[in-house]
């Protein structure tokens, strides 16, 4: 048979009294050390001496590509200018690329006629002068020469009348 408590009473006040001054003895102690440990760290949480920031690094255009961007060609239409602009809009914000920076690399990415149109376009003016225009206007030049308004209408007039065959939504849904 197992022994039966025979006090339910509280340890005595002068016990406990002694315990919580040991805890906060201790409780003080280590805050003193954890304080002048941060203190002799470069810990920016701490530290009232402002700390010397880095620049932040321009993208080099070696960068830029190693983000993979979306190729242009000019042969597939809306859809593929969309597909460009959101494309390399990720792969600017993914390399911190800067605003005067912008249309340089997105040229990098224009092939075949798209490339031939920018040349054409760059030339009379030169290349560096056409190049210092910002993102928003190539965007806009490129809409204008590869998206007609008549394209759009074709494309508005499909979507109106597209009817879903069956459950192929995918099918669907990628079309737009």
């Amino acid at each position: 048979m197992a022994p039966k408590r025979t006090s339910t009473s509280v340890a005595p006040a002068k016990n406990q009294a002694a315990i919580w001054q040991l805890t906060d003895d201790r409780v003080a102690t280590a805050l003193e050390a954890q304080a002048a440990n941060m203190t002799n760290t470069d810990n920016t949480n701490r530290n009232l001496v402002p700390r010397e920031t880095c620049a932040v690094r321009e993208c080099a255009y070696k960068e830029f590509m190693s983000c993979q961007p979306f190729y242009f060609n000019g042969t597939k239409g809306v859809v593929g200018l969309i597909r460009l602009f959101e494309r390399t809009e990720s792969v600017f914000s993914r390399s911190n690329c800067f605003e005067d920076c912008k249309v340089k690399f997105a040229n990098g990415t224009l092939t075949e006629d798209a490339l031939s149109w920018w040349n054409s376009y760059a030339k009379p003016i030169r290349i560096e002068q056409a190049e210092k225009i910002t993102w928003s206007e190539l965007k806009r030049l490129l809409t204008n020469r590869y998206c007609p308004r008549t394209e759009v209408k074709k494309m508005e007039d499909e979507f109106y009348y597209l009817v879903v065959k069956g459950n192929d939504l995918k099918t669907y849904a990628r079309r737009f």
